[in-house]
């Protein structure tokens, strides 16, 4: 197998952010790299989870747990067994893991998280497995309410492995949501958005579909808003996601951001 800088060159047209994306990144806490990774790699990284979810490879979140909207009420309901995420992707295979760490994912991040960046285990670090048949819709919310860094600065990358559109459950985000101050009342008891309150339902109104194509990555923010609706095609859809932070904003000790140790990434 070549590595997978091999795969990279010459094919992305990326290598760092422009100052306009930088800018975009800044206003909305988000902004899309169009192919940003090669059909090939998209074709190894989906073949692998294809395999792994097949083989029912672990470790492995299912639906049926997670108790979202859609999804089955138990394990013995129908499609109680329906894999929602392929965890601990960074140590499933050395494909997934040149992909996490690549030269080519570390140069734009580092120009929104500084010079030293690490890849988070504890939190996504996944591949998204959304089964057509009993995938559930996510509710309204902010990763860094489930996460404990001392300050919440965080970017996850979300690599599209095919089409990602509205039908199928592509994420929902709120362009500047990340600079938001909202009250803890203003989420439930499961620390989702709550869209029977005014003000929320206000700052939905500007919502926007991310809408992606194989090969493109999603940078987007810890505290953007953001939600993802069911898979109504007949195709199971694939992204890998992975968060990173800066090397000096450490996961609070005792938390389950501190669970697993972080991965530097190389110059």
């Amino acid at each position: 197998m070549p590595p997978l800088y091999g795969l990279f060159a010459g094919q992305i047209p990326l290598k760092s952010f422009s100052p306009q994306q930088i800018t975009a990144f800044e206003h909305q806490g988000f902004v899309i790299a169009r192919r940003f990774a090669p059909r090939e790699l998209c074709a190894r990284i989906k073949a692998l989870a294809q395999r792994h979810l097949a083989a029912e490879i672990g470790p492995l979140e299912l639906e049926a747990q997670v108790k979202y909207p859609g999804s089955p009420p138990s394990l013995e309901a129908p499609g109680g067994f329906t894999v929602r995420r392929l965890l601990q992707a960074y140590a499933r295979d050395a494909l997934l893991r040149d992909w996490a760490a690549a030269p080519e994912i570390a140069a734009p991040l580092r120009q929104l998280l500084g010079p030293d960046v690490e890849l988070s285990q504890a939190h996504h670090n996944c591949i998204m497995t959304k089964n057509p048949a009993f995938s559930s819709a996510t509710g309204w919310h902010q990763d860094i309410r489930y996460w404990s860094f001392e300050k919440p600065e965080l970017v996850s990358i979300w690599l599209a492995l095919g089409t990602e559109r509205v039908e199928n459950g592509c994420l929902w985000l709120v362009p500047g949501s990340h600079k938001l101050e909202i009250p803890r009342d203003r989420f439930d008891d499961t620390r989702f958005f709550r869209e029977d309150v005014g003000e929320n339902r206000a700052i939905l109104d500007s919502r926007v579909a991310a809408e992606l194509g194989e090969g493109d990555v999603l940078f987007f923010h810890c505290r953007a808003l953001h939600a993802a609706g069911r898979n109504l095609t007949g195709e199971t859809k694939f992204a890998a996601v992975f968060t990173y932070h800066a090397t000096g904003n450490r996961p609070l000790p005792g938390t389950r951001s501190a669970s697993i140790p972080d991965i530097r990434l190389n110059l």
